[in-house]
């Protein structure tokens, strides 16, 4: 039940999903949030902190995930062979862009040199630091692939419902409970 199989997803990859899922979207919630902070507001220095610190979990548990997913088979994909292809390519590119979004995080927070906090608990060490423009160039490359990010996450959600409501194929259903998974 822990571990995938070609009819459905393990509770592993379950939560790994989910849990990343809902880090995303608070992320980004976040991240907005905070751009229009003042200076003198009190979570001027806090919410970056907060974001820092997600985001750098969310990183380990990506790579984590990444390498669950490389030791585990995948279930068998539904719909026709342009849905099936289309659902590859899509998941790919969440896998980069999301990489993406992780690593010009890491590189607008350590563009002086200084390693990232992650909750007062470990410092993650600035490995690339002081480049030309590192902050702003990393900074709109953030933006815009948080951005893509969540576009494209949410396509991923509707297609889900759309096999689920429409096509009536269990997609949606695996990656709820492994134990539902049917056979088809």
């Amino acid at each position: 039940m822990w571990r995938n199989t070609r009819q459905g997803w393990g509770l592993v990859s379950i939560t790994f999903h989910w849990v990343s899922a809902v880090t995303i979207i608070g992320l980004f919630i976040l991240g907005w949030w905070m751009t229009g902070l003042g200076y003198f507001d009190p979570w001027y220095n806090r919410a970056p902190w907060w974001h820092r610190s997600f985001g750098m979990l969310l990183l380990f548990v990506t790579l984590l995930r990444v390498l669950w997913r490389l030791f585990q088979p995948t279930p068998v994909a539904q719909g026709s062979r342009i849905e099936r292809l289309a659902a590859h390519i899509g998941h790919i590119t969440l896998y980069v862009l999301l990489l993406t979004v992780m690593i010009s995080g890491y590189l607008i927070s350590t563009a002086r040199g200084r390693g990232i906090s992650v909750f007062n608990w470990l410092e993650v060490p600035a490995l690339v630091s002081h480049l030309p423009n590192q902050a702003s160039i990393a900074g709109e490359i953030h933006w815009y692939s948080a951005l893509a990010l969540m576009l494209l996450a949410a396509g991923h959600a509707l297609a889900a419902l759309k096999h689920h409501f429409f096509d009536r194929h269990d997609t949606f259903i695996r990656m709820l409970n492994p134990a539902r998974t049917r056979r088809h």
